[in-house]
């Protein structure tokens, strides 16, 4: 079989298309032909090696993808040859072919596609467990999103208005502003801007909560958080965060949280159950996944360097 794969760390050119081992079917998995392939800002971190790889190279990328069953391990009573599947938390997704151990199998409805599970579910379980687990965002409450035409952050805005929360988007040109108003937020904010004090100016206490995904903005978040208020870091788009003195946190009581979707989806049931929730959402029109570009999977050098270049808004899909 085919796959997207690198043999060493670096940027898009290290990545390469071509033959590698095809998949045993082991005890307690199935084998997925892969139909779509979401990409994501952790396949950059595991690209550059910012993330722990298992294993030795040749390295596989990606985490998310849909498709339909090739094969089914005889321990496996309950999932079948043809059904279609997506998984959000499995390795592996940049190939034609992969084995996705049946715990991690997330079934799809009739009415859901492969393209729509593959742009949905890491990113979608991503923005429901930040507004629903590590800040649980109510009616009234005023949210900061970074990043908000990304994939994650449309979602997240998305999230917050069904929820009953106001929405500042940050973003980086008035191109991607108009992207975060289409999803639905409140206000947008440019990045060259002198947007704490726009943040002030919307609300003078400061608001909430805020996502905070670009990392090296984390002192910038800290300060246009009210008294009481907390921040939510679940990613480092653009560099590491500054330390934070916590002495900072005490003066202001705030709260400073993390969040990894990993510690969420811990069971079949769990994802099943986060997963439904998604699905029920878009069929209410409430949540809707942005494509804004499919490659071909054997021109995933040129996917991975529109994500990494941050021009690109909404979602990016590889297709085998």
């Amino acid at each position: 079989m085919n796959a997207l794969y690198f043999e060493s760390f670096g940027g898009p050119d290290v990545l390469r298309y071509g033959p590698v081992p095809a998949p045993e079917l082991l005890p307690g998995t199935v084998l997925l032909r892969v139909k779509s392939i979401g990409l994501n800002y952790a396949d950059i971190y595991r690209r550059h090696g910012n993330y722990h790889l298992a294993g030795q190279p040749p390295y596989i990328l990606g985490y998310e993808a849909a498709g339909e069953i090739l094969a089914v391990a005889a321990d496996v009573p309950d999932l079948r040859v043809g059904q279609r599947i997506a998984c959000a938390d499995v390795p592996h997704t940049t190939a034609e072919v992969m084995r996705v151990p049946a715990e991690h199998v997330i079934p799809l409805p009739d009415d859901i596609s492969c393209d729509q599970a593959a742009a949905l579910l890491l990113q979608g379980l991503t923005a429901q467990y930040l507004t629903t687990d590590s800040y649980p965002v109510q009616a009234g409450t005023v949210v900061l999103v970074h990043a908000a035409a990304g994939g994650v952050g449309q979602l997240l805005i998305q999230f917050i208005k069904a929820r009953g929360g106001q929405v500042i988007g940050l973003t980086s040109s008035a191109a991607k502003r108009e992207q975060a108003l289409a999803a639905g937020a409140d206000a947008v904010l440019l990045y060259q801007d002198d947007w704490e004090e726009a943040v002030r100016a919307y609300r003078a206490e400061g608001v909430d909560v805020v996502y905070e995904s670009v990392g090296s903005t984390l002192a910038q978040s800290l300060a246009v958080t009210r008294v009481r208020g907390t921040v939510v870091f679940f990613g480092m788009a653009g560099g590491d965060p500054a330390p934070v003195d916590p002495r900072q946190l005490m003066d202001h009581s705030l709260s400073l949280t993390g969040g990894d979707l990993w510690n969420y989806l811990t069971s079949r049931a769990e994802r099943n159950q986060r997963a439904t929730a998604l699905f029920d959402l878009v069929r209410h029109g409430q949540l809707r996944a942005t494509i804004t570009a499919t490659f071909p999977l054997r021109e995933g050098a040129a996917a991975h360097a529109l994500l990494e270049s941050r021009r690109s808004t909404g979602k990016i899909l590889l297709h085998p």
